[in-house]
């Protein structure tokens, strides 16, 4: 299924890539990629859920609601205030895709990033201006984090 594009200077939300004090490279800048809202809402769809359409609304059925699904909490709000850029630790330990593994960044139903893992380790704390309950997946693996307004983030496996 070919997805479809908002070129990222048209893209609405494109200042939290071109904020002064998180500079993005223009390397980096040409594999974030967003999702028109139908190319979204099929990725939604397939992977994330077909019944609700932002994290606070996830139901019984929606793999992201079952406690099983979530294997460990930490912080990422104190990384994200440091000064290094390094993802927190146990994210990073947790997640080893190799670098150009498609990823997609899931704010809601019709707001969702497209990039390669190897960017979002670079930029994600770009990523997280919107912090609502987004979540991290790869169709090609398991793994997924789900980032909450609280600081925390929860790492987990896709039913």
């Amino acid at each position: 299924m070919a997805h479809t594009y908002i070129p990222l200077e048209t893209y609405r939300r494109k200042w939290i890539f071109n904020h002064k004090d998180l500079p993005v490279t223009d390397e980096d800048k040409a594999h974030i990629l967003p999702l028109t809202d139908k190319s979204a809402m099929e990725i939604w769809n397939q992977w994330i859920s077909n019944k609700s359409s932002r994290a606070e609304q996830f139901t019984k059925g929606d793999w992201a609601a079952k406690a099983d699904a979530w294997l460990e909490t930490d912080h990422w709000q104190s990384a994200w205030d440091s000064e290094e850029s390094s993802l927190p630790t146990m994210l990073a330990e947790f997640i080893q895709w190799p670098d150009e593994t498609t990823v997609y960044f899931c704010y809601e139903k019709y707001q969702i990033i497209e990039t390669r893992w190897d960017v979002f380790v670079r930029n994600w704390k770009c990523f997280l201006f919107f912090d609502d309950g987004p979540i991290l997946i790869s169709p090609k693996h398991k793994q997924a984090v789900m980032f909450e307004q609280s600081g925390q983030y929860k790492l987990g496996t896709r039913g």
